[in-house]
């Protein structure tokens, strides 16, 4: 449900509820409140203090956690989100997230490697072991 909320008698804007993100987006309330605590999302209060999201927190929301899915630290989400602030043109932002994209994919590759290996050595052994058993077989038949 999105929350319609007056501002003043002339202005309104369309706020969502942390339930509104957190049912969106399957993750907890205390996730969202989270991302608040590190600085990735600053939503307004109501006088009450209930939090408003606003349609840029929702897309931060989204960017957060494509980077998550993607095994970039919150901090190295944070930076690339802040550097957009920085430089509207987005070269700073666009610059640095390759730079942690190649890093990524460099850990990724190594982690490819170390599991086509790890593979390799269970598909040796297991080979090994079949014929072993084969043999015991023999033995006791």
């Amino acid at each position: 449900m999105l929350v319609l909320l007056e501002i003043n008698m002339k202005k309104s804007c369309l706020y969502y509820t942390i339930s509104d993100l957190s049912e969106e987006f399957e993750v907890s309330t205390r996730t969202i409140r989270y991302y608040e605590e590190k600085k990735l999302l600053s939503p307004k209060r109501s006088p009450n203090g209930t939090r408003h999201y606003t349609k840029e927190d929702r897309a931060r929301v989204k960017l957060i956690l494509r980077g998550k899915r993607f095994g970039f630290s919150l901090d190295e989400i944070k930076e690339m989100i802040d550097l957009f602030y920085e430089d509207q043109a987005g070269m700073k932002q666009l610059e640095r997230t390759i730079e942690y994209g190649e890093q990524k994919v460099k850990q990724v590759e190594a982690q490819i490697e170390a599991l086509t290996e790890l593979r390799d050595e269970l598909l040796h052994f297991k080979e090994k072991f079949e014929k072993k058993l084969d043999y015991l077989k023999k033995q006791s038949g």
